[in-house]
Formats: structure tokens, C-alpha cells, sequence
């Protein structure tokens, strides 16, 4: 029987698996991008219903501004690595909502949304490039599915998302929203720690991309780190430590800036 299951679970995760574009890892895909866009699309436009949107100020249109831009750069980056049919499947939509929440996130199809409490921390646009790039990788490496999936296994089983929407919608509904950081749950916290990291990889290279100095990244996470305060144990966190955030990005700095480089060459 143990050999029955392993063999079954080992089926499983060939079947249920994805690539994510660009870096090569594998990831569970128990959701497909089709089947949670319309949730997403239906949940995007709540949020905004339910918030001050502040997207015709000042600050707002940066946000437009700089999302438009790295938007644009991927998807040329990412045709020309042959990833045509992913760039079909974003309609990207930014937008900035009042909020003294420290934060930004990124839905499936590219719907971002920056909060107001976190515009401080990026100082300018360069530093609202920081982020946009890290929040388009996610929908990129379609990150939000993979917690989802994550999530659905672990409360539904194998069970498609229409049947898990049935079962209990709000806790389908709370597994949508954690899975894009507008939620907390522990056992995604080790999925959120590498999908930061690895965000972090490919948001460095898409602010490059853009035209946009990626040197300014290692710096926006000195003023968050110095914003956070007293910090809670990575281990407790969705999100890396800064010092490890910051080593790393020293590390892809490089190869961003032969982009960077590229990038006003033209």
C-alpha cells in the first residue's frame, strides 16, 4: 500500500507541476491560471470598491507610470526568451489605495496594488521600480497560484477549485487572498520566504530592463529595514530578513547591470 501511495504522489506531482519561467524551478500547479483569473478579477475590483483609491494623485500616477514601463520590458523580455503565451495571459491594472499598511501586492494577470503607507519608503520612482519589478515577478513566476495550490492541497485534497468554491467558499476566498500577501498563514510562510527571494532575483533584472538603476534596490530595503523597527524572527515572517534580501541582491547585481547597462544604450 505505501508503494501504491508513493507511486500515486509521485504521479501527482508530474501531473500537477509547472515550470517557473526564467529560473527553471518547479512548482505545484494543482490550480490553473484559467480557472482562478475570474476570481481574481472578481476580488481585485471588491478591493478597490472597498478602498480610497488614490490613483489620480500624484503619487498614483507614478505608480501607473512605472508599472506601464517595467510591464513593457518583461513582456518584450519575455517574448524574446519565447514565453509569448504567458505575455497573453497579463492585463495589467495598477493602481495606489490608501492604506497605513506597509505593503504592496501583485493578483495572477498582473493586477498590482501599491498602499500609501509604503510610498515614503520608496522615496521616488526608482524606488517605486523596486517594488513594481519584485510585485511583476510574482505574477510572472505565478507565485500566487503556487501558494494556492499549496493551500488547496492541504484543505481540499484534490478536489478542483469550482468543487473546493462550493464546499466553502470563504475559506477559498481566504486561501486567494494569503496567497497574494493580503493575508497571514503559517504553513505558507516557507513558500512566501522563497517566493520573496526569488521575486527579488527577477524584480532586480526587470527594473533593469526598464531602464531603471537596480543599485537603488539594496538601498530600499535599508529604509524598510530601518521603518520595521524592531523586527519578528524570519522564521515568523513572510518575508526574508533584509540583511539576507540585501546580501542576496548583491549577488544578482551584476548581471542586472549589464541590462541596466543595455538599457540606456538604447
Amino acid at each position: 500500500m505505501k508503494r501504491i501511495i508513493a507511486v500515486l504522489l509521485t504521479g501527482l506531482f508530474f501531473y500537477a507541476c509547472a515550470t517557473v519561467p526564467l529560473t527553471g524551478r518547479k512548482q505545484l500547479a494543482v490550480v490553473s491560471s484559467e480557472e482562478i483569473q475570474p476570481l481574481v478579477n472578481q476580488q481585485y475590483e471588491a478591493t478597490k470598491n472597498e478602498s480610497k483609491v488614490l490613483t489620480n494623485t500624484s503619487d498614483g500616477q507614478k505608480v501607473v507610470k512605472v508599472g506601464h514601463r517595467i510591464a513593457r520590458a518583461v513582456e518584450s523580455y519575455l517574448i524574446e526568451k519565447g514565453y509569448s503565451g504567458l505575455v497573453e495571459t497579463f492585463e495589467w491594472e495598477f493602481n495606489l489605495l490608501q492604506s497605513e499598511q506597509v505593503n504592496a501586492w501583485c493578483m495572477p494577470g498582473g493586477k498590482v496594488a501599491f498602499y500609501t503607507g509604503i510610498m515614503p519608503i520608496c522615496q521616488d520612482e526608482t524606488g517605486i521600480a523596486v517594488v513594481m519589478g519584485h510585485e511583476v515577478a510574482h505574477a510572472v513566476a505565478s507565485h500566487s497560484r503556487e501558494r494556492m495550490s499549496n493551500g488547496m492541497l492541504q484543505q481540499f485534497g484534490m478536489s478542483v477549485l469550482s468543487t473546493a468554491l462550493s464546499q466553502n467558499p470563504t475559506l477559498t476566498n481566504q486561501l486567494l487572498l494569503q496567497s497574494v500577501g493580503m493575508g497571514s498563514e503559517v504553513g505558507m510562510l516557507a513558500f512566501s520566504r522563497k517566493h520573496e527571494l526569488e521575486a527579488d532575483e527577477l524584480g532586480l533584472i526587470f527594473m533593469a530592463l526598464a531602464g531603471y538603476d537596480p543599485r537603488e534596490a539594496p538601498k530600499f530595503w535599508e529604509r524598510m529595514n530601518a521603518a520595521g523597527g524592531e523586527a519578528p524572527p524570519e522564521f515568523l515572517s513572510t518575508h526574508p530578513g533584509p540583511d539576507r534580501r540585501i546580501e542576496q541582491l548583491q549577488a544578482n547585481m551584476p548581471k542586472a547591470m549589464e541590462y541596466y547597462e543595455a538599457s540606456q544604450k538604447q
